[in-house]
């Protein structure tokens, strides 16, 4: 696994207890306190900036409900244990709105309000390949994220489905890292150093701005790198987001709406050059696959937060260790218990869950070659210029910022990380849950498409 090294954070204690912590995004928000949503936004310039959406009393968010009720076909509105939505007769659907120069439906753009990819099923007879979970109506929070109106849970989205089945496509047994970073500079990594070397071992709290103000100057602007999937669009910058945000918690800048004690609650005194790693992976062990592989389901929460140390010498360069400090591994590990309620309070986590599941399914239906045994090559989801996604401005760099905290004598430690995807892992015989009970196939064979219309793509 290629580990990349995003959102940076600097923890600098000096001997006279002072505490500055350096990100790449900076939101003092409460979770809650703070009325309406925080999100992202990328200017046309590339640079990504966190941005709040205010929301006083709820309002906003309760007239987008009650427009959606409105608005929505009471069928696709209500609640479903177990949406089912079939992938060729989507395209079909799309396709016949494209030719009549309209764009996809509402009901299209959020795959009839499906709020989990749960299962991925094959019927060789109809040669559906179909995608199902429970579903829900929806409507836009006050940051504009789509989610259902019942919940609160993030909805899948059809363009990000198409970019997980594009990153498989047929015929292609590719195996792509899908990763986000956000790099902090070599140059800035060793002016940083420079810098703190500079202030030596007897900085006063007279100097808290000044350190403040010198580290954000040393680091400079940090570069986003984007893998495995296009950098333009939702599914990219979702991940950005998430890992952003992640950082933000874990050095106390953002107040998450869950109780989780913070890294920077957790830290103790350690190297003076260590850096610490955070990033975000799959749990792996979440695939369940039907022993006549027609059936794959997905379980758990499928995200993990796990820790690396590495070192940062003077010249900027860096190095890993292989080993993580306690306070990493606590907080880690506390983000991995909480994420499940994490994101169900703040869904642009949900959403990266939600991709995950999206890019296993994927990688699954390429795996299984659904698309030889069901005629399906998917022509139109795997053209940018018939059915465009990669629409968002390209996020390149975010701005290094820092503020101050006071609390005990500690040493400098940087704060790194990213997420990486590798979603064939999941489907690994060593990472693979059997279907013991043949639960996956029964539920599979429960469901019989041979009466249904063929212009109908989701059913309950």
């Amino acid at each position: 696994m290629r580990l990349r090294l995003d959102h940076f954070g600097v923890l600098f204690l000096a001997a006279l207890s002072s505490a500055v912590f350096c990100s790449s995004a900076w939101a003092q928000t409460n979770g809650n306190n703070v009325s309406g949503a925080n999100g992202v936004i990328i200017d046309a310039q590339g640079v990504l900036r966190l941005q709040h959406f205010p929301d006083p009393g709820g309002q906003l968010a309760k007239r987008r409900i009650a427009e959606a009720r409105a608005r929505l076909n009471p069928d696709v509105a209500r609640p479903s244990k177990l949406r089912k939505v079939s992938l060729n007769r989507l395209e079909a659907a799309v396709r016949g709105q494209l030719a009549g120069n309209k764009p996809p439906t509402e009901e299209m753009q959020f795959l009839a309000g499906l709020t989990r990819l749960r299962y991925v099923f094959y019927y060789p007879d109809t040669k559906d390949i179909v995608l199902a979970g429970p579903a829900e109506g929806w409507a836009p929070d006050p940051a504009g994220r789509v989610c259902g109106i019942e919940s609160g849970r993030a909805v899948l989205q059809l363009q990000d489905l198409i970019v997980a089945l594009r990153a498989f496509p047929p015929g292609e047994q590719n195996s792509p890292a899908i990763l986000v970073s956000i790099d902090p500079t070599k140059e800035g990594l060793s002016r940083m150093q420079q810098f703190l070397n500079s202030l030596g071992s007897h900085a006063t709290p007279a100097q808290t701005q000044m350190i403040v103000n010198g580290l954000r100057t040393s680091l400079g602007m940090q570069n986003i790198r984007i893998g495995g999937v296009k950098p333009n669009t939702h599914f990219a910058q979702v991940l950005l987001e998430c890992d952003y945000r992640m950082k933000l918690i874990g050095i106390g800048v953002e107040i998450p709406p869950v109780r989780m004690v913070s890294y920077v609650d957790r830290a103790r005194a350690g190297s003076a050059s260590a850096l610490e790693r955070w990033f975000f992976i799959p749990d792996y062990n979440c695939a369940r696959v039907a022993a006549d592989n027609l059936g794959l389901e997905l379980v758990g929460d499928s995200v993990k937060l796990v820790s690396e140390n590495q070192l940062v010498a003077v010249d900027g360069s860096r190095a890993k260790t292989g080993k993580s400090n306690r306070a990493s591994e606590l907080f880690t590990s506390g983000f991995t218990r909480k994420f499940a309620e994490l994101s169900a309070r703040v869904p642009v986590f949900a959403e990266m869950r939600n991709l995950i599941d999206m890019a296993i399914a994927a990688a699954f239906i390429n795996e299984q070659d659904f698309y030889a045994a069901s005629g399906w090559r998917a022509e139109l989801f795997h053209n940018e210029g018939a059915l465009a996604v990669e629409t968002y401005n390209t996020p390149t760099q975010v701005e290094t910022v820092c503020t101050a905290v006071w609390k005990g004598n500690r040493l400098f430690t940087p704060v790194g990380g990213g997420v990486t995807i590798h979603p064939r892992q999941a489907l690994a015989t060593s990472n693979r849950l059997p279907d013991e009970n043949g639960r996956i196939s029964e539920l599979r064979e429960s469901v019989d498409l041979k009466d249904l219309p063929a212009d109908r793509w989701w059913w309950d």
